[in-house]
């Protein structure tokens, strides 16, 4: 099990990244979602609530460049399911849902993004609660190696989450030029601690210089009721 901290710490640029897990009590579904940025544009933004989830909006509208690729509602909730992705397929896995289709058809519309030579990959999560169940599905959709007349797909499905345990996908594995995507599984990471400290390992060992926003739930399995922390860089 990798530590989480160390992870983040010692990548200067993952970009965009989702975690997902239970607590180590093993009572909440937990989940936090970083963006990152490098240009004066991707920097410009901030989380804010709307209705049960999250949407990105820029922090000076005067400086919003290109919207498309950076404005968008990363968390959406869907009746027992909490949708988390870096893109606008957060719509698109809802409706599919809403519709009746699975998390894994529901992408299949999709493809990584069209930002050449990065194509940066859409990763996506969705977590399940009722009953007193808990699974979780993640997903990453992303260039062939490079060569964008391919998308490769991958979905990774969790039925029992264990206490503690967390999964963690990014979308780059470092910086570079072009970004290089991530690969492999999503790894295991460790899940410690109340939501403010994990929040405060989270945002405190992202990049000072590339950080801009982070979101982080835990939802109480039995019950569905839920804390959220948002901190943004930009204040």
């Amino acid at each position: 099990m990798l530590q989480l901290k160390e992870e983040l710490k010692n990548n200067e640029y993952p970009g965009r990244g989702i975690v997902i897990g239970r607590s180590a009590d093993g009572t909440k579904a937990v989940t936090a979602y970083f963006i990152m940025g490098r240009s004066s544009n991707s920097r410009n933004r901030v989380f804010v609530t709307e209705g049960e989830g999250i949407r990105t909006q820029a922090f000076d509208p005067s400086k919003l460049e290109d919207p498309s690729l950076i404005i968008y509602a990363p968390v959406r909730v869907l009746g027992n399911s909490t949708i988390v992705t870096n893109g606008d397929q957060t719509d698109t896995i809802y409706d599919g849902m809403a519709a009746g289709l699975t998390f894994e058809q529901s992408l299949r519309s999709r493809e990584f993004e069209p930002d050449a030579p990065n194509y940066t990959p859409r990763i996506s999560g969705v977590m399940n609660i009722k009953d007193g169940d808990y699974d979780f599905a993640m997903s990453i959709l992303k260039s062939n190696n490079g060569d964008p007349s391919c998308c490769n797909r991958y979905t990774f499905t969790y039925d029992v989450p264990k206490a503690g345990e967390g999964r963690f996908i990014h979308t780059y594995m470092h910086d570079g030029n072009p970004l290089p995507s991530f690969a492999g599984e999503p790894k295991v990471v460790e899940i410690a601690g109340d939501i403010d400290s994990f929040t405060k390992e989270v945002w405190e060992n992202l990049n000072p210089d590339n950080k801009v926003s982070l979101f982080v739930r835990y939802i109480d399995i039995a019950t569905g009721a839920y804390e959220t922390r948002i901190v943004n860089k930009n204040q």
